[in-house]
């Protein structure tokens, strides 16, 4: 038997994305989200989180997105927001790790504070996967004592929420067969996470992010699919 976790990424972006969370949750395969804790949907998400138990959520740990929760000045542009993506892929060296394992805590305790607990930590565009920011990560999985995404080989001394992680359930490998064809690239017995981008559209989400159409087949499919028999939700 494969077991799933079926994850929803950027949970708290907009209210669009939470619906499609809420949604593909209570009516498909969605089992797990991880919640953005700097976005304009992060308080309609842990209202979501804390009245839909039967969800796990974890932190969807942020450094290439929007506004930074603490002041950390390794981690911004000359705007006051987070670097991006590319600057931090191209430039790890430069980013501190005290400003980074600063502001990341204050995300996990924003979680916190809500009186969640957190089933696992991953991250936006998987900066938390970067070699060189790994010690972080690392620490902060140690002190919560909260299990990771796995996010490549190098992952060795970390607890991880699952053996496999799956990424390209994204863009043109969403399809209505995906699950189906799932089976036949994992061993039996093995943990597996998919990760995933729900969604509605709403007026945030289509002015924040350049992926935004494509949530919208991602809701229907992971609302409608029926997994093969040798696959059950983790």
């Amino acid at each position: 038997m494969i077991k799933l976790l079926v994850n929803a990424d950027d949970f708290g972006f907009s209210r669009g994305v939470n619906y499609g969370v809420l949604d593909t949750h209570l009516n498909g395969v969605v089992n797990s989200a991880t919640m953005m804790m700097n976005a304009a949907g992060t308080e309609h998400a842990l209202e979501i989180a804390k009245s839909t138990p039967s969800l796990k959520v974890g932190v969807h740990l942020v450094l290439t997105w929007g506004k930074p929760l603490t002041s950390a000045p390794s981690l911004i542009g000359e705007d006051g927001l987070f670097k991006k993506q590319n600057e931090v892929y191209g430039h790890p060296e430069e980013i501190s790790h005290k400003d980074l394992e600063r502001e990341w805590t204050a995300q996990i305790e924003r979680f916190l504070d809500a009186g969640l607990q957190p089933t696992h930590f991953d991250s936006h565009h998987h900066v938390h996967g970067i070699e060189e920011l790994y010690p972080v990560i690392k620490r902060l999985s140690e002190k919560y004592d909260v299990p990771v995404r796995i996010a490549g080989p190098h992952f060795t001394d970390v607890k991880t929420v699952t053996n496999i992680l799956i990424t390209d359930f994204f863009g043109e490998g969403v399809t209505d067969d995906y699950f189906e064809k799932l089976q036949e690239r994992v061993e039996d017995g093995k943990t597996v996470e998919v990760m995933t981008h729900p969604a509605y559209l709403d007026a945030n989400l289509k002015n924040g992010t350049s992926y935004y159409k494509e949530r919208l087949e991602e809701a229907r499919i992971l609302s409608e699919v029926k997994l093969p028999e040798n696959m059950k939700l983790l």
